[in-house]
């Protein structure tokens, strides 16, 4: 799978309504065949972070993303929003879903 973690700094004035702002783009991307996951978290030291982890299945998958009317679409209207341009950490993984983290693993009786 395609694995993806970005860093978005949004102005501050659009930071509390960065999940509205973005929502079409999400549902749009989150609807795509190859999206796996496509999750927004905020951050907990900088209240205008909002950090993105996606997963495609595969390059085509990935290739259709960037390829979609809605990403063209995003990348019009986003930026405007945007304190400076998103970061990107973009891997290749041998899997297709999340593995167990192993060193916490929560024992029930």
């Amino acid at each position: 799978m395609i694995f993806i973690t970005a860093k978005f700094r949004v102005l501050p004035e659009h930071a509390d309504r960065w999940p509205e702002i973005s929502r079409a783009f999400t549902e749009a991307t989150r609807a795509e065949p190859g999206c796996l996951w496509y999750d927004w978290s905020r951050s907990l030291d900088d209240p205008n972070e909002y950090v993105l982890v996606e997963a495609f299945r595969d390059d085509d998958a990935g290739a259709a993303h960037v390829n979609s009317e809605h990403f063209r679409t995003a990348q019009r209207e986003l930026p405007p929003y945007l304190a400076e341009t998103p970061r990107i950490v973009n891997a290749k993984v041998d899997q297709d879903d999340w593995s167990e983290l192993g060193e916490l693993a929560v024992q029930r009786d």
